[in-house]
């Protein structure tokens, strides 16, 4: 695995900070109804992107998750500020405004969604694999769900698929706990998740998913395994989220005390930590980064705030096409 080294730890905490600043922005700018919709965070459960980032080559390895899905792309080097202009529907966006805070996709930086449909991109992802093999191209697909998604009937069958064919694909439930607002005990008569994987002879296991060091060091041993050829990995990144599942969730299903117990783990603090153990940073430093992500936020809000939204015309564009209809003479390019 690639050193796990003192610019690596400065990092992880600039980049964590200014995704969890980045969210904290949005949050903000949903309540003042310029984020419409649904809005899924991810607040707690930095450490899995963090982690993962690490033992990825971004020159072929691709990502596709679920809908909490804003920080991933990010991670993978789309630019923060066409990402929030994406959260607020305006043409600068991911997608010129049409696909909002579920649907964020980049195939130029290989993160494939973003998707709303619980699971749907589990079996996606194993697609997504195969090509990779067919074309021997070296990569490894990153597949990313949630603790809910587990429980679909599609998992299983790209499990299946993935062993059969020893698929380059990791496929990754982050266990924050909860789902929607329904805990994993309440969903299975089990609670290790990761031991589905058994059902298939799939190498499976967990790990601590508010750790990126733990993450990292798991990813870089399933991806390693992938691309010898000997197929997939299941992890179980055992995270937790602070906030809601969306910014409409009451939250009724836990207290505010597990949540502030959790928040003794906080990612973010980890790290720092560290940094301050080793002096790897002074305070200034530290502050001189603290600075820059909200510099960095600043900017992107003002961006999305001042640019344009998607003409009327752009809705038909993106849903209608007839030859012999003339009625309609330009399209989206």
């Amino acid at each position: 695995m690639k050193e796990i080294t003192k610019e690596v730890y400065l990092k992880w905490y600039e980049d964590m900070q200014f995704w969890r600043k980045f969210e904290d922005k949005l949050a903000a700018l949903y309540i003042q109804q310029k984020v419409r919709g649904f809005l899924h965070l991810y607040n707690g459960q930095e450490a899995v992107l963090a982690g993962a980032l690490h033992a990825m080559d971004l020159s072929k390895d691709k990502m596709i998750t679920a809908y909490r899905n804003h920080v991933q792309p990010i991670g993978m080097g789309v630019d923060p500020r066409r990402i929030m202009a994406e959260l607020l529907g305006k043409a600068t966006g991911t997608s010129k405004g049409l696909g909002g805070s579920m649907h964020i996709f980049s195939k130029e930086h290989g993160f494939y969604g973003g998707h709303g449909i619980v699971g749907a991109q589990i079996p996606v992802g194993a697609g997504m694999a195969f090509a990779d093999k067919y074309f021997n191209t070296g990569g490894v697909t990153l597949t990313y769900f949630g603790d809910g998604a587990a429980r679909q009937g599609s998992l299983h069958e790209a499990f299946n698929m993935a062993m059969l064919w020893k698929l380059p694909v990791v496929f990754i439930v982050e266990n924050n706990g909860y789902a929607m607002g329904t805990s994993v005990e309440r969903t299975a008569n089990h609670t290790d998740i990761w031991k589905l994987g058994l059902g298939y002879e799939m190498p499976c296991g967990p790990v601590d998913g508010m750790n990126p060091i733990k993450v990292a060091e798991a990813m870089h041993e399933a991806m390693d395994r992938a691309r010898r050829g000997d197929g997939p990995t299941f992890l179980e990144m055992k995270t937790y989220r602070y906030r809601g599942h969306s910014m409409s969730d009451a939250q009724h299903y836990r207290t505010k005390e597990e949540v502030e117990e959790y928040r003794k783990i906080d990612p973010i603090t980890q790290i720092l930590d560290i940094i301050k153990d080793k002096n790897y940073a002074t305070e200034a430093e530290i502050e001189a980064m603290d600075q820059r992500v909200k510099d960095l936020v600043d900017e992107c809000e003002k961006f999305a705030e001042e640019s344009p939204y998607p003409d009327a015309n752009v809705m038909y564009d993106v849903v209608y096409d007839q030859e012999n209809y003339p009625f309609l003479p330009h399209k989206l390019q």
